[in-house]
């Protein structure tokens, strides 16, 4: 299982909602709340978030062995 838990973690320690998320660097309400329950997302939005967070893939996702 895909868990964006760092995610939240990164955006505290940057100081960045989710608000500014979505209106300044527009990714979607949609993105944001696949990203909260867990939910696929893609690749594309993972690279966004890393170039948006200047941050690693591992400080966005963690795979959970199920």
């Amino acid at each position: 299982m895909i868990s964006y838990e760092p995610l939240w973690q990164t955006l505290k320690n940057k100081s960045i909602s989710t608000y500014a998320l979505r209106t300044k660097h527009n990714i979607s309400s949609e993105t944001i709340h696949r990203m909260k329950k867990n939910k696929a997302v893609t690749t594309t939005k993972i690279d966004d978030l890393c170039n948006i967070l200047d941050c690693t893939v591992e400080e966005i996702i963690k795979h959970i062995k199920t």
